[in-house]
């Protein structure tokens, strides 16, 4: 969204984020797409370039929608990722110099072992082995397999 907005002038950001926002929030697959083409009909012209970041990814950013529903807030978030590397961070800019390699490295483990007891559990793990088995899903929800 940051890349995105980024392209805009500052006083679209709160209106282009909204329509992000119905992009990634909508209940269906369809539904998506048809705020995603709303949302590049609408800043296509004036915001070319904002828009070309969107729709360079379009299947990418897509595709949660053919994964189990109770895993989407998972998928659509990057808050694991950012507050592990913020706590290690936080914690080696105030160590700098003085570490050595070997040091470093197990000072970024211990850092992420201990912020790993702070992360949220995974919705739906009953889920995984349909998803690694490969069993279709669309909208969140589980196909059917027809017998041939």
């Amino acid at each position: 969204m940051a890349n995105i907005t980024g392209a805009m002038p500052k006083p679209m950001h709160e209106k282009a984020k909204a329509g992000l926002q119905d992009i990634w929030m909508a209940a269906t697959k369809k539904e998506a797409i048809v705020a995603f083409d709303l949302f590049v009909k609408t800043y296509g012209v004036k915001y070319e370039r904002a828009v070309k970041k969107l729709t360079k990814d379009r299947d990418v950013l897509l595709t949660f929608y053919d994964f189990p529903a109770e895993h989407w807030k998972h998928i659509r978030t990057t808050s694991p990722i950012e507050s592990v590397f913020a706590t290690v961070r936080n914690r080696t800019r105030k160590t700098k110099g003085c570490l050595s390699r070997k040091t470093a490295l197990a000072m970024v483990f211990k850092l992420m072992m201990s912020a790993k007891k702070k992360w949220r559990k995974l919705s739906g793990t009953n889920r995984l082995p349909e998803v690694i088995r490969g069993v279709e899903f669309k909208d969140g929800i589980k196909q059917l397999q027809n017998a041939a």
